[in-house]
């Protein structure tokens, strides 16, 4: 390739950065301005150009351009200034440009696998033009954040969840492909959009729904058979009934059920550094009843089982609140994902009421109602502990359960808090508190580096375990004396590789690992993690 064919290639392109041998080798002169740039003046230049934007949906458009000219800039881009720009490509921005996405679409990125291709998927992937990919990220767009059914305008999140792989996780860009299943939308307002650029059709249920995603794997592993695949954004009961069906049949995980899960345990086990408190001594109460709160349940009881606790003593430990109140075994009308999670209690609907009760030592919401924490319900909190623990995780920031300012007022400053999405720094007290931002970019990254370094067949929960425990124990006391409880984003790379080590410890003691890793594994992670250089091009 030569000339106008390279800088139109986002892979080589390098613009303003090729050398002047290389404008003379690749017939680029007068195709570029003449000063050579660095790779840093170029980044300087984004970032200036980001901010002359008026608002950060058109700073979303830019920096997605910017993907589709020069990829190495662009993440070098994130990387370089990862907490001012991951909210603008990820959550709360990716919101929005998941509701905008038909009038705002510039060019196509990733696979749409759509309902009308049952009998042909295995074809649709092959026109992927990488063979290498080693994760996929898929959403059917149902369950968009706290927003719901966005159809196909879901792309954004698996495109988006694959960028932070790159720039969190060192996944190289090139092994990465999203995946947007079409099966249709029940989104009225969409369908009726002309803008809309997905099936305007109901969404497959049913025998339908299961059968098409059976097909969509089988292509996948025929395909693709090297790749990790992430579920991201199905609904709730679609979540679990994938999960458990592809768990052992495929190499898999779902992002909103384990790794919202290990990110919040990682989350509890550095708040009780700050609280001196032991994790058999906890007792929650989760606010939401789906994928995020039954995973997080689900591996908490794993964590407590693999310290020593009874599972029925370790099933107290959690009390979930859906939309009819707190989950009882004598209600008649709880689905399949919230039997296991029921207890022998008096049903009781009103979250103050439920907190005096239960006595929780750590409150946590994933529900996408904003306000649902209320003062009543944290004033409780702050009188049943000294130290009392609340994750409000519900995202974009409007729709938390509380703010964070709100969190430490309500509760004289003594909460530890975390949220789903950015908040800034709250003074109280004479105090300057940092709140963590649970957010899954935490983990999901390096467990997917582990999976690929080890080349492990299955994705299991005790790698979540392992995932939790790492970052639980990277977070500085620093942070934790200014009430963070996860590192500084800038530190997120160095987070991702001491996941992918524990990850392919677990795979290797699993029996799961086909890779011959060396005995220095933090050495060989780091190896493998790519980095958007440039590099001399032929």
């Amino acid at each position: 390739m030569r000339g106008r064919d390279i800088l139109h290639d986002p892979m080589l392109n390098r613009g303003t950065a090729f050398t002047e041998e290389e404008r003379d080798h690749l017939g680029l002169h007068g195709l570029l301005p003449p000063r050579v740039e660095t790779q840093q003046e170029q980044v300087a230049r984004i970032i200036e150009q980001c901010d002359r934007k008026p608002s950060d949906i058109e700073r979303y458009i830019f920096l997605m351009a910017q993907q589709d000219r020069n990829e190495a800039l662009f993440y070098r881009t994130i990387i370089d200034h990862l907490r001012k720009i991951m909210p603008l490509v990820y959550t709360p921005t990716v919101g929005e440009a998941g509701q905008e996405y038909g009038h705002i679409f510039r060019s196509a990125r990733g696979l749409y696998v759509t309902a009308d291709d049952r009998g042909s998927i295995d074809r649709v992937l092959a026109n992927w033009p990488e063979r290498d990919v080693r994760v996929i990220v898929v959403s059917d767009g149902e369950r968009i954040l706290g927003l719901g059914d966005l159809g196909a305008n879901g792309m954004v999140i698996p495109i988006g969840k694959l960028v932070l792989y790159t720039a969190a996780g060192g996944i190289d860009p090139t092994k990465t492909l999203p995946i947007l299943l079409d099966v249709g939308t029940n989104n009225e307002s969409l369908r009726a959009d002309p803008m809309y650029l997905g099936l305007s059709q109901p969404r497959l249920v049913g025998a339908e729904y299961v059968e098409f995603v059976d097909e969509f794997l089988e292509a996948v592993d025929n395909v693709f058979p090297n790749s990790l695949i992430q579920f991201e954004d199905f609904s709730t009961p679609n979540a679990h009934k994938l999960l458990e069906r592809y768990r052992n049949r495929h190499c898999s995980f779902n992002d909103d059920i384990q790794g919202t899960a290990g990110v919040v345990l990682a989350g509890l086990l550095a708040a009780l550094r700050i609280t001196g408190d032991d994790l058999a001594d906890q007792r929650l109460v989760l606010l939401g009843a789906g994928a995020a709160n039954t995973g997080i349940s689900d591996l908490l009881i794993r964590a407590l089982v693999e310290g020593g606790m009874n599972e029925d003593e370790a099933r107290l430990r959690t009390w979930l609140i859906d939309s009819r109140g707190l989950v009882v075994r004598s209600r008649t009308d709880l689905e399949a994902h919230k039997l296991s999670f029921a207890h022998e209690h008096e049903p009781m609907t009103d979250l103050l009421e439920i907190i005096e009760a239960i006595k929780p030592t750590a409150l946590i919401g994933a529900t996408g109602h904003p306000g649902t924490f209320d003062r009543p319900a944290l004033e409780a909190m702050a009188r049943i502990n000294e130290r009392p623990i609340v994750f409000a995780l519900s995202n974009p920031t409007s729709k938390s359960e509380c703010t964070a300012e709100q969190a430490y007022e309500w509760t004289d400053g003594r909460v530890v808090f975390a949220t789903g999405s950015p908040f800034d720094p709250v003074e109280y007290g004479g105090k300057t508190f940092v709140p963590g931002q649970g957010n899954n970019v935490y983990v999901f990254p390096g467990v997917g580096l582990g999976v690929m370094v080890s080349k492990a067949t299955r994705v299991t929960q005790e790698m979540f375990l392992d995932a939790a425990r790492a970052l639980a124990n990277i977070v500085t006391q620093e942070r934790l004396d200014r009430g963070s409880i996860y590192p500084r984003l800038a530190e997120i790379r160095k987070v991702s590789a001491a996941i992918a080590v524990a990850v392919c410890r677990r795979a290797v003691e699993q029996g799961l690992a086909r890779a011959e890793l060396p005995e220095d594994l933090e050495s060989h992670v780091e190896a493998a993690m790519y980095s958007p250089e440039y590099t001399p091009l032929d």
